[in-house]
């Protein structure tokens, strides 16, 4: 993707300031909410506030993750810079919204509407970075790294903000706090940003857009509830299972008969493509494995405390930024970011089997040199498949090649919540017939030893299981890797005529 020729080379470094800014708003806003989920409750509704609790992610989750196909078809219609304006903007109105929240019901209500903006921070930012990069930044180094190293910068300081805030300020700051910072991005992109825009009005596929969103809606739910609101053969989940395989045929159907799709199923021959899509909802899946699982390991096996457990996440992070930025300076050096996948993907894969050996009495500093080592894995591939998936992408398509990416991670972080649960509750019940993992810290003596060890066998499975995912994405990133180049022939067949040229 080449650069625009309408900004400087100064303008291209105030956008990509804009975009790091925005980047940090949205890792953020998904890693402070955790850190003061007991103030929030505490003021707003002690008595039935908990049972409530998960809606304050799900919603914005749900919102965010429905939305994501139609930004991108927006951002190829319209322009990415008049998307980010408006997905900023919803943002900064939830964020507002939050802050002033006097009950759960209106807080989670208003999380939906903060996500609505939510969903295009990350995925419309990638794409303008797509535009912004240095004619000298072979490969596009430099913009990928900025997934990676904001991502583990935000996993470590995301809950300690949030734990400052509630400490010293109050909850509702959390929220407060973007407003000035999605001011700056707004008036920073409104004057600095000068990108390429579509030749011409196209007419946007409304019922295809909708089809995504009730099938992605209807997948979160079915995860979220499957196993634990209900059970997995209860006619609630069955019938909405059900109605989502309903939406996601006639999402297919749509994409292959409407003229304008939100996600053209044309994206799907380009090898690099298709293969950064499946690489990108594994990676998805595993990580859901590994961050939610190695928080109960600790906390229910090893008896951390949930704030002391947080920060066992810090070698993980600073594994992803540390590499992040390494892989930035070599991918702009002209290394090829397949290179990095591949070695990516095999050390996670390999943290995460290493993870599965772990038992009640391994040395807790060998499981943070293990999330340290599946940190230094991630920090190859977060950021990175964005930038394959753009190099390969037709120019027009940049916006639903790049949403695509986000969309097929959170999908497969929703699977990997229903596949990870279901194998450590079957696993732990078939040790420990009719008991509760969340009592095992309850128990004493050798009953106490026994469901120590059942749970441990179960969350070594779901870890064993995660490695096995990203051992499948290391066999497709060897394809990439054999291919050469970002993907076989994908470049070649970007139609360079179709590229935008006014701006926006």
């Amino acid at each position: 993707m080449a650069p625009t020729a309408l900004m400087t080379p100064v303008q291209r470094k105030l956008g990509m300031l804009i975009c790091l800014v925005t980047i940090v708003l949205a890792v953020l806003d998904m890693n402070i909410v955790s850190a003061v989920s007991v103030p929030i409750v505490r003021e707003l509704d002690p008595v039935h506030g908990v049972d409530r609790l998960p809606w304050l992610v799900s919603a914005f989750a749900l919102a965010a993750t429905a939305l994501l196909p139609l930004y991108g078809k927006l951002c190829d219609l319209y322009g990415a810079k008049r998307v980010l304006l408006g997905a900023v903007g919803a943002f900064l109105l939830g964020s507002a919204l939050c802050g002033a929240a006097q009950t759960m019901e209106q807080l989670i209500a208003f999380r939906a509407v903060q996500g609505i903006g939510g969903g295009g921070l990350m995925s419309v930012t990638m794409v303008v970075v797509a535009h912004l990069k240095d004619p000298e930044d072979a490969g596009g180094g430099r913009g990928g790294a900025m997934g990676g190293v904001v991502a583990g910068l935000g996993m470590a300081i995301g809950p300690l903000i949030g734990a400052l805030f509630t400490d010293h300020l109050s909850w509702r700051w959390i929220f407060y706090v973007n407003l000035p910072l999605g001011l700056l991005v707004m008036v920073g992109a409104a004057l600095v940003l000068k990108l390429p825009a579509s030749a011409g009005r196209r007419s946007l596929d409304f019922l295809g857009a909708a089809l995504a969103a009730a099938f992605a809606t209807g997948l979160l739910l079915v995860t979220e509830w499957g196993g634990k609101d209900y059970a997995w053969t209860s006619p609630v989940v069955l019938g909405l299972a059900a109605a989502t395989l309903a939406a996601f045929a006639l999402f297919l159907w749509r994409q292959a008969t409407a003229a304008e799709p939100v996600l053209p199923l044309s994206l799907f021959r380009i090898r690099a493509v298709r293969l950064g899509f499946a690489i990108q909802g594994l990676v998805g899946m595993a990580m859901t494995g590994s961050i939610v699982y190695v928080m109960m390991y600790l906390q229910i096996a090893r008896g951390v405390a949930p704030t002391s457990a947080s920060l066992y996440l810090v070698p993980m992070a600073a594994g992803m930024t540390v590499v992040g930025l390494l892989v930035g300076k070599l991918t702009a050096r002209g290394h090829l970011p397949q290179t990095f996948l591949v070695a990516g993907a095999g050390l996670a894969a390999l943290a995460l089997l290493l993870l599965g050996l772990s038992g009640p009495t391994t040395a807790l500093w060998v499981v943070m040199a293990e999330l340290a080592l599946l940190g230094c894995g991630l920090g190859q591939l977060i950021g990175q498949l964005v930038m394959l998936v753009q190099e390969a992408a037709p120019a027009h398509q940049l916006g639903v090649a790049t949403t695509g990416v986000r969309f097929f991670q959170t999908l497969g972080s929703a699977l990997g919540a229903a596949l990870f649960g279901t194998v450590l509750a079957r696993v732990y019940a078939a040790g420990e017939p009719g008991g509760s993992f969340g009592a095992v810290r309850t128990l004493a003596g050798a009953a106490r030893d026994h469901a120590l060890g059942s749970f441990t066998d179960a969350v070594d499975v779901v870890f064993m299981s995660a490695g096995g995912l990203l051992t499948l994405a290391l066999l497709l990133a060897l394809r990439l890797r054999t291919a050469g180049g970002a993907g076989a022939g994908s470049v070649g067949e970007r139609p360079e005529e179709q590229r935008p040229v006014l701006a926006a």
